[in-house]
């Protein structure tokens, strides 16, 4: 079946490739004789029209997957035609040095644990075939550096997707002080990663305001729903500050904690200042911003929050939650 499958999208793509007109459906399905084969009428014609045309729509679909340009052109009559034209589908030589070719490896083996993995060694065996020499490994230079960006929510895929396409979504929400998790009416604008965790930045329409959403308590499916967004979608970088900002990593005050001796090494490194209180017990001066609160819960007992008072309400609060289940 796959060989047949092969046969098939190769011969599709040379009688789109071949053509200098536009092909319909009816002269693309009489001219391979795999749709030929495929779609004999069992169930009558309209059974076999009704096959033939789920399995174009499937095979142009992988296509276009795999890279090839094709064009959907109406004639004056209403008629609507395909070609893929040899300019539109003509890569220049590509060249890459050792360090450019580690870089894409590098990017390629980030993202092993994630269900994008499969599209970025297809990237790259594009690459090979336009022009990627053969005796350049693009692991091989730095094969000591395994970097990795663990991805266990299953929001991100249809998240990622949505901010890509620019969809609306609808997903149920739990934040840290609330028992029970909302429905939140978003546009994504993009997805970060701050100290371990992912992040989603966008547009809440319940709301009116832009919001950050972490998706370890996005509860349920993302359910992704058309229109167009309302709402203008900033840059990169103002993305990534708000993202910034809503983590923790914006701070603008000090808070004082007391942190049990031997634990909690990322508030150590970002503390200013660590005096020892003994009894197992140490007191850090570390930056405050949105997010610390949240930072702060998940050190559980090992964390006591002595200043400021809003600060251990905060976390007493989220503490609290989390009790309530």
């Amino acid at each position: 079946m796959a060989i047949a499958k092969a046969e098939r999208l190769m011969n599709l793509a040379l009688c789109l490739l071949g053509t200098r007109r536009p092909l319909s459906k009816r002269e693309l399905r009489d001219s391979i004789e795999a749709y030929v084969e495929a779609v004999r009428p069992g169930g009558g014609a309209a059974g076999a029209d009704d096959a033939f045309n789920r399995m174009f729509e499937r095979d142009k679909d992988d296509l276009r997957e795999l890279g090839l340009v094709i064009e959907t052109v109406e004639s004056v009559d209403g008629e609507v035609g395909y070609l893929a034209r040899r300019d539109s589908n003509r890569l220049p030589p590509i060249t890459l040095d050792a360090e450019e070719a580690a870089a894409l490896g590098l990017a390629a083996k980030v993202w092993q644990q994630a269900r994008l993995a499969g599209a970025a060694s297809g990237a790259l065996q594009k690459l090979r075939a336009a022009g990627l020499p053969e005796d350049v490994d693009p692991y091989e230079a730095h094969g000591a550096l395994e970097p990795r960006i663990p991805v266990h929510e299953a929001a991100f895929e249809p998240l990622m997707l949505a901010c890509r396409d620019r969809r609306p979504v609808v997903f149920d929400y739990r934040k840290a002080t609330a028992a029970r998790p909302e429905p939140r009416h978003v546009e994504p604008w993009a997805l970060e990663c701050w100290r371990g965790h992912w992040y989603l930045a966008g547009f809440d329409r319940d709301r009116g305001a832009e919001r950050v959403f972490r998706l370890s308590r996005i509860t349920g499916r993302v359910r992704t729903r058309s229109g167009r967004y309302v709402a203008p979608v900033p840059d990169v970088v103002t993305v990534r500050e708000t993202v910034a900002s809503w983590a923790g990593e914006i701070a603008d005050r000090t808070a004082r904690i007391r942190l049990r001796s031997g634990s909690g090494y990322p508030l150590r490194a970002k503390a200013t200042s660590v005096r020892e209180l003994g009894d197992g017990w140490d007191e850090l001066e570390i930056p405050y911003g949105h997010g610390l609160d949240a930072w702060l819960v998940e050190f559980g007992p090992d964390v006591v929050v002595l200043e400021p008072a809003e600060l251990r309400a905060d976390v007493v609060d989220r503490l609290r939650a989390v009790a309530k289940g």
